[in-house]
């Protein structure tokens, strides 16, 4: 028996460190996408946004012809009530893509950062309100301390926070119903696409005729950056979808930060945003509960006999 442990132990392990790598990289790729769309500041976001989808489309259609999952969106395609799930995803996914490209050209990658740390917590909302999850004392105490958090983001940018509210609720109730969506990420990303790609169409085509020509577009500079929206947009997503598959739960939760955290970086020390002492309380009172929220969840994962609820998706 002991000759053979460390032999299972390694492969364990080995998967472990590819699933951390990937998932880490993932979210490392989420957090610097702002300086992507930072050099896309003079295209507009809703051509942003088009393009995204087109290059998207194409860079995942290739990915889903090779891997020969193709039967995966004929099912999806077929079947009433994924499509019906897939359609309201795919409504969400577009407006929160929309308000963050148009956040970035505004010059507001700090607050968009702190929609994304609070998204965890409107996924815990979510499940209570909709799932009918139950919360224990301690993610009730975190949900209360991001609420003051909000709360004192809107005093420290004398309005609510619109785009960080916008961010955390379209990408929560994305995650929401592709729940309820019995189709994989890169098949499902597909789809999203390939129902965006007409009103991405419309849009393009009607840029084109109000400016006589293709105007930036002929740009190779934009055309080449805009062409990397569509990879950039999809090996995060199918190297996190490799991460899921290999970590506990747990760890792939804790990564989630590594996105904002580095767009909150970015926002300061690359793009020159400024912060006041009332938002640094805000990103503190929200770190707090994040602490929080995530050390009752690893308490809870050790103690696999505690009665308690089920942890929600991050």
């Amino acid at each position: 028996m002991s000759a053979i442990a460390p032999a299972t132990a390694e492969p364990a392990a080995a998967r472990t460190r590819a699933g951390f790598v990937a998932g880490f990289s993932a979210y490392a790729l989420w957090g610097f996408l702002p300086l992507l769309f930072h050099l896309l500041d003079g295209v507009g976001s809703v051509t942003v946004v088009a393009n995204r989808t087109l290059w998207s489309l194409l860079f995942v259609g290739v990915v889903i012809v090779a891997s020969r999952r193709l039967g995966e969106v004929r099912a999806a395609l077929r079947d009433r009530a994924t499509l019906r799930s897939m359609f309201i995803s795919t409504l969400l996914l577009g407006g929160n893509w929309l308000i963050y490209i148009w956040a970035v050209d505004a010059g507001q990658v700090l607050e968009s950062s702190f929609g994304y740390f609070i998204n965890p917590l409107v996924n815990v909302a979510i499940g209570v309100l909709f799932l009918g999850e139950r919360q224990n004392r301690w993610q009730w105490v975190a949900i209360a301390v991001a609420v003051v958090a909000i709360a004192i983001q809107a005093i420290g940018v004398g309005r609510i926070p619109f785009i960080a509210l916008g961010l955390a609720l379209t990408f929560g109730f994305y995650g929401f119903f592709r729940k309820t969506a019995r189709v994989n990420s890169a098949s499902g990303l597909f789809v999203e696409t390939l129902i965006l790609c007409p009103l991405a169409l419309l849009w393009i085509g009607w840029t084109l005729w109000q400016q006589g020509g293709p105007g930036v577009l002929a740009q190779p500079y934009y055309f080449w950056l805009l062409a990397l929206t569509g990879p950039a947009t999809a090996v995060p997503l199918l190297l996190f979808a490799f991460a899921v598959q290999r970590l506990r739960f747990t760890t792939a939760g804790m990564l989630q930060y590594v996105g904002p955290t580095i767009q909150f970086l970015l926002a300061i020390l690359v793009l020159g945003e400024s912060i006041n002492a009332t938002q640094w309380l805000s990103f503190g009172l929200i770190w707090v509960s994040l602490i929080i929220y995530s050390a009752d969840s690893v308490a809870r994962r050790r103690s696999p006999a505690r009665v308690g609820p089920a942890e929600p998706s991050p």
